[in-house]
């Protein structure tokens, strides 16, 4: 593992969201938010790039709305900031929560989420089990009267894989399954449905990864799916950047991928009883003498 290039992007995630946080509110363009974040990481380093598109996702949407080329959807209610910078596919995680309409349920949703967070980094080390990692969370989030996503983790982080090897259950799962050396995400959900804590599949999301590199018939699709391999590998990418690239032409041409096999396009996930969630997430790297280091805060 590049320690440098870790430890690098986790300065630079800090940065981002020292710079972003006090400029989000209510009303203002999630599309203007994504593209603060996105240029703003490129401009610290111009070797870093987004590890993936800005998640900004609103109340119940727990995770992978990224607004589209042309979105006019406005910042409102409960809303995540999930984003991850990447140096040479060595990964920095990390997300916040917001909340827009000065709500009191939103505010305890957000701790609960931010102190589960503390009490799972303060949990991890190498040879814990990631059972007791999640039993903390659960234990945490359960106090203060809510409860975790139990179908989202945090996860394993390799190079130019963001989700990779070990997932970190936000619940006491019984894994005997242990932490060793490496780089971990920790991203704790809690939401307020007292009936559910699960996510289901919503809209599309523009959101992609490459799972096939078989050419296609189309000269534009083998020429988009050429730049995507060279640009993105197997890190995820949306049709806003192909967009920016390509030109609307481009959105034909996912689609033609995607029925072709060679591209996944994830789902928005959403809490089944349309209950808000919160995400709190910061990443860990545990390196081959077990320290611990905390790249994002």
């Amino acid at each position: 593992m590049d320690k440098e290039k870790i430890l690098e992007a986790g300065k630079i995630a800090k940065q981002v969201r020292e710079f972003i946080r006090p400029k989000i509110r209510a009303g203002q363009p999630l599309l203007e938010i994504a593209e603060l974040i996105e240029n703003k990481i490129s401009e610290l380093n111009k070797n870093a790039k987004p590890a993936f598109p800005t998640n900004l996702s609103t109340n119940e949407i727990a995770a992978h709305y990224t607004p589209a080329y042309d979105d006019k959807t406005l910042a409102h209610g409960l809303l995540k900031v999930d984003f991850g910078v990447h140096i040479d596919g060595w990964i920095s995680d990390q997300a916040f929560s917001v909340d827009l309409e000065n709500s009191p349920e939103n505010k305890k949703l957000i701790t609960a989420s931010e102190k589960a967070l503390e009490k799972a980094i303060e949990k991890i080390n190498s040879g814990i089990s990631v059972s007791e990692i999640g039993k903390s969370i659960q234990k945490e989030i359960s106090s203060l009267g809510f409860n975790p996503i139990v179908n989202l983790s945090g996860h394993e982080i390799k190079q130019h894989d963001l989700h990779a090897g070990l997932t970190i259950p936000n619940y006491e799962n019984n894994s005997t399954e242990k932490i060793s050396s490496g780089l971990y995400a920790i991203e704790p959900f809690a939401t307020s449905s007292s009936s559910s804590g699960k996510v289901r599949d919503g809209q599309p999301s523009g959101i992609y990864n490459v799972q096939d590199s078989k050419p296609p018939r189309s000269p534009l699709a083998r020429e988009i799916l050429d730049y995507v391999l060279e640009e993105y590998y197997t890190l995820p990418f949306c049709s806003r950047w192909l967009v920016k690239k390509f030109g609307t032409k481009a959105l034909l041409v996912l689609k033609q991928l995607e029925q072709n096999g060679n591209l996944h396009q994830y789902s928005q996930l959403v809490e089944y009883s349309k209950s808000p969630v919160a995400q709190s997430e910061h990443t860990v790297f545990i390196d081959d003498k077990g320290e611990k280091i905390i790249t994002t805060l």
